[in-house]
């Protein structure tokens, strides 16, 4: 059992659905999954700035048709932002350069093809919810919140090459009553990935179910088993990490929940997390 807090930072009006966030230089760089905007919220100054990530950005894009954006991953100076590959429509990749503003869109349809190959995994069971970039390749992070229930993560070169390997680590995760948790988020910490994981009532990567809690929980890059888990919340689908401060005490933690609501409205939470004894 881990000594954690959980608390409200920030309220922010103007996003819904907040799928994925990164704390750099006193701001918050947020996503939603139901729109085509990248936000950027001023802490100090509490202001918050749409950027558009696509021709014709929307706030609220019906399900069908939305890009999905589930997961922001900062890499160098640029942003990394990735569709979760649950529909066809939902393979891209948009990068933003904070120091150009400049954007540009990759294809990854036939890169998640061959994921969902190398991870046995159907159409409708992929779901790509966080990305991190380390030992020269990215680490995508699937939910296993499909029918074949399948958390794991895969492993890829930097330039999304769909002709080279792709090694595929299947990783089990506790359960919350009845259902296994599935990974929501995941950032690199010191050679050690902090994730979160949602246990959700569905067996579809599509529709969304009752939400039975959350979880933070950390994985050993070396051998890459889970070191702890701890549940932090029976109500909210964490759906976003970043790191925000670290002592050789705790760790502060900024997190975004998915509500899956169209209303405007975002709440920021704060977890702070005791690792005296990690």
């Amino acid at each position: 059992m881990e000594k954690f807090t959980l608390e409200s930072q920030f309220q922010i009006t103007g996003i819904g659905s907040a799928s994925g966030l990164v704390y750099k230089e006193n701001s918050l760089f947020i996503i939603s999954d139901n729109g085509s905007f990248l936000y950027q919220f001023d802490i100090p100054y509490n202001k918050l700035t749409r950027i558009p990530l696509v021709k014709n950005a929307q706030e609220n894009i019906p399900k069908k048709d939305k890009y999905d954006f589930e997961s922001i991953a900062l890499k160098g100076n640029k942003l990394h932002i990735f569709g979760s590959g649950s529909t066809a429509k939902r393979e891209k990749e948009i990068t933003y350069n904070l120091e150009t503003a400049a954007t540009e869109e990759k294809d990854l349809s036939k890169l998640y093809k061959k994921i969902k190959q190398t991870a046995t995994l159907s159409d409708e069971d992929l779901n790509i919810e966080g990305a991190i970039f380390f030992n020269e390749k990215w680490h995508l992070f699937q939910r296993g919140n499909g029918a074949n229930s399948k958390n794991g993560i895969a492993i890829l070169n930097d330039n999304f090459d769909e002709k080279g390997t792709i090694e595929f680590i299947l990783i089990e995760l506790p359960k919350i009553k009845h259902i296994e948790t599935s990974f929501t988020d995941a950032i690199l910490v010191e050679n050690k990935i902090y994730f979160l994981a949602t246990a959700e009532d569905t067996t579809s990567t599509y529709a969304d179910g009752e939400i039975l809690g959350s979880i933070i929980g950390r994985i050993d890059t070396q051998t890459m088993k889970i070191d702890f888990t701890q549940k932090i919340t029976d109500i909210n689908k964490f759906e976003g990490l970043t790191l925000y401060n670290k002592t050789q005490d705790k760790m502060e933690f900024f997190l975004c929940e998915d509500k899956d609501s169209e209303v405007l409205e975002t709440t920021i939470f704060k977890l702070t997390l005791d690792i005296k004894h990690n």
